[in-house]
């Protein structure tokens, strides 16, 4: 018997379809607000994320995606984009998760990350696409080591950027980045969870992830869309932060 699982999301966007469409379906636009994924464009296209395969490409309307693995597990990443008014969109995705045969005691955990890490994710292209769509973007990512299974390192971590208790989603913040010449800068707290924390600069989206509820590491993944981000630099720079932030 199959197990399944799905998530669905609807949002309306400050963007018109084909600005939404580059920000889903092409490399360049992941880099803004998800994470680095090369796309053949056409069906039958190749994905480097999962090796998966592009299934429907219908500009700037309707992308999906597919990876089949050979255990019996499949994953659909489905975009659907309306026009609204002419100025906004409204984006329906999809993930269909499938597996046949025996499910391992992982799943009803990988499926409650899946879930959470889409609602950041969809919150991140919202943002990227009201305050720097087509801006050309550098991804950082860095993590520890190892996992985590306890909330107080992620914590000590939100204390480290100036979160204390008190603060909310909206709350302005000062953070000295590390690598980067210059006083603080200015962000705001864009969203803020048990698991997670989006902090959005003037040319930056600054995200913070807790893998302590799946024993997962702690990482970063930002978008930095300055003209003269050094990528490696700057990966050196937040991978020495995030190892030396106390726990």
């Amino acid at each position: 018997m199959a197990q399944e699982f799905r998530v669905r999301r609807e949002q309306e966007l400050a963007a018109a379809p084909d600005q939404v469409w580059h920000a889903v379906a092409t490399a360049g636009g992941n880099l803004g607000w998800l994470y680095p994924m090369e796309i053949e464009p056409h069906i039958g296209g190749k994905v480097s994320r999962g090796d998966g395969t592009v299934v429907a490409w219908e500009p700037p309307h309707h992308f999906a995606v597919r990876v089949t693995r050979d255990d019996g597990f499949s994953n659909t990443l489905s975009y659907q984009i309306e026009p609204a008014d002419g100025v906004t969109s409204r984006l329906r995705m999809g993930i269909h998760w499938v597996h046949e045969g025996v499910v391992d005691d992982g799943w009803d955990t990988r499926a409650d990350a899946a879930e959470k890490h889409v609602d950041f994710y969809q919150h991140s292209l919202a943002e990227y696409l009201t305050h720097f769509a087509g801006r050309p973007a550098v991804y950082v990512k860095a993590d520890r080591p190892g996992p985590s299974a306890d909330p107080a390192e992620f914590a000590a971590l939100r204390r480290r950027l100036g979160l204390a208790d008190g603060k909310a989603v909206g709350d302005r913040l000062s953070l000295t980045l590390p690598g980067r010449d210059g006083g603080p800068v200015d962000v705001i707290v864009d969203y803020l969870t048990r698991d997670f924390i989006g902090l959005r600069g003037p040319d930056a989206l600054y995200r913070f992830f807790d893998g302590s509820s799946w024993n997962w590491p702690i990482w970063l993944g930002h978008h930095l869309f300055a003209k003269d981000t050094d990528e490696e630099q700057t990966v050196q720079a937040w991978t020495a932060w995030l190892n030396d932030a106390p726990s």
